[in-house]
């Protein structure tokens, strides 16, 4: 596919697909008791490039730093719920920092677009 939205040739927007596929790798896992930590990391996580696209598809500043804000709370969270999952032993420390790396990275790219 040749022709690409503009938040498509986003490295950060890439990044935060990354991050989605490593939260749905590890979602299966996380049943029982953990399942609203698991809700809440799906939707957090999507949360982050749904909100980088339509962040980068406004005209004015403002709107665009406020949608990049969003996705950067997002990201914040999605770190905070992994580090509960790790505390509640179901997230092993290697994945929790696995995901981290790839959080950091977008925070990083995000308060740079700002």
């Amino acid at each position: 596919m040749s022709e690409q939205f503009g938040h498509e040739k986003l490295d950060v927007y890439r990044a935060a697909l990354a991050y989605v596929n490593f939260v749905y790798q590890i979602a299966d896992s996380l049943q029982g008791h953990n399942r609203h930590a698991r809700d809440q990391l799906l939707r957090a996580s999507q949360s982050i490039p749904l909100n980088i696209a339509e962040g980068n598809g406004r005209r004015s500043p403002a709107d665009r730093r406020r949608f990049f804000d969003i996705a950067r709370g997002s990201a914040l969270e999605c770190a905070a719920t992994q580090d509960v999952l790790q505390i509640g032993r179901a997230l092993p420390q290697s994945e929790n920092e696995k995901g981290k790396r790839l959080l950091i990275r977008i925070v990083s790219m995000l308060v740079k677009l700002r």
